[in-house]
């Protein structure tokens, strides 16, 4: 994988800001997308002082045109782009009665919209060199009903399930098209859904009024252990491995 060029979206935090950094140490040319300029800027910066580089991309993933100009750019500074990594997302919680259809509308635009404009603008340009690796950041409520959550999951599940109808379509070309689905990992989307430290507790042991289950291993994940379960996928070990999902929830949706 080493000086190959790779996109990340939603790479100023969070897992994203995880997979960038554990490309960059594997010295992949990175292009780091994401609509938060300033976000990205303090990830290169962060990068810089342990001599890692990305080249920060500003771009809202909900835009076709402008992720098609972005991907463009890329090609153009960096080559051809050899691993999409589809990290963009958003969280808006709220029970379905009485959430808003711009709650919504603004879910999808990002969850799945900017999962299909920016696998459409990257794959036409794999397919054309017969070659190339994507894997969408979906999530673990994409296969387990989660309360307040209706939005997120069934956006995620569309994130999956395009993800994996895409390889369908272009393994033919050798692009090879994966999922993984993270649980609750220590990022400020999961900070976000706490209203005070029982948040954390409720996570790692479970709620049954919430009908959540806890985390058998019994800790959040790291976002580089999701980043690390990322760059298997990319790489040739997984060169056998396409249209599959890959769960790094410390078991919390039993295998689901």
């Amino acid at each position: 994988m080493e000086h190959t060029v790779a996109i990340v979206t939603g790479a100023a935090g969070g897992i994203g800001a995880a997979v960038v950094r554990a490309l960059a140490e594997r010295r992949i040319l990175v292009a780091a997308m994401d609509r938060d300029q300033h976000g990205l800027a303090d990830l290169a910066d962060r990068l810089a002082t342990e001599g890692l580089t990305a080249h920060g991309v500003a771009v809202d993933v909900s835009d076709a045109e402008a992720v098609e100009a972005a991907v463009e750019e890329v090609e153009q500074r960096l080559g051809p782009v050899d691993h999409l990594v589809n990290a963009a997302g958003m969280l808006r919680l709220g029970p379905v009665l009485g959430y808003s259809d711009e709650d919504w509308r603004t879910t999808f635009a990002v969850n799945v919209n900017g999962v299909f404009h920016t696998s459409r603008a990257v794959v036409d340009r794999m397919a054309r060199r017969r070659r190339g690796t994507v894997v969408t950041i979906a999530s673990n409520a994409a296969y387990v009903p989660r309360g307040a959550m209706a939005a997120y999951a069934a956006s995620k599940a569309a994130a999956a399930m395009f993800t994996k109808s895409l390889g369908l379509e272009v393994a033919r070309y050798g692009i090879r098209c994966n999922v993984v689905a993270p649980g609750s990992t220590d990022t400020p989307m999961l900070t976000s859904m706490w209203q005070d430290e029982s948040g954390r507790t409720a996570t790692v042991h479970g709620d049954p009024e919430s009908f959540r289950v806890g985390i058998p291993l019994g800790r959040i994940a790291e976002p580089s252990s999701v980043a690390d379960a990322v760059v298997f996928l990319l790489s040739e070990q997984a060169s056998h491995i396409t249209l599959s999902h890959l769960t790094v929830d410390g078991g919390a949706a039993l295998g689901a």
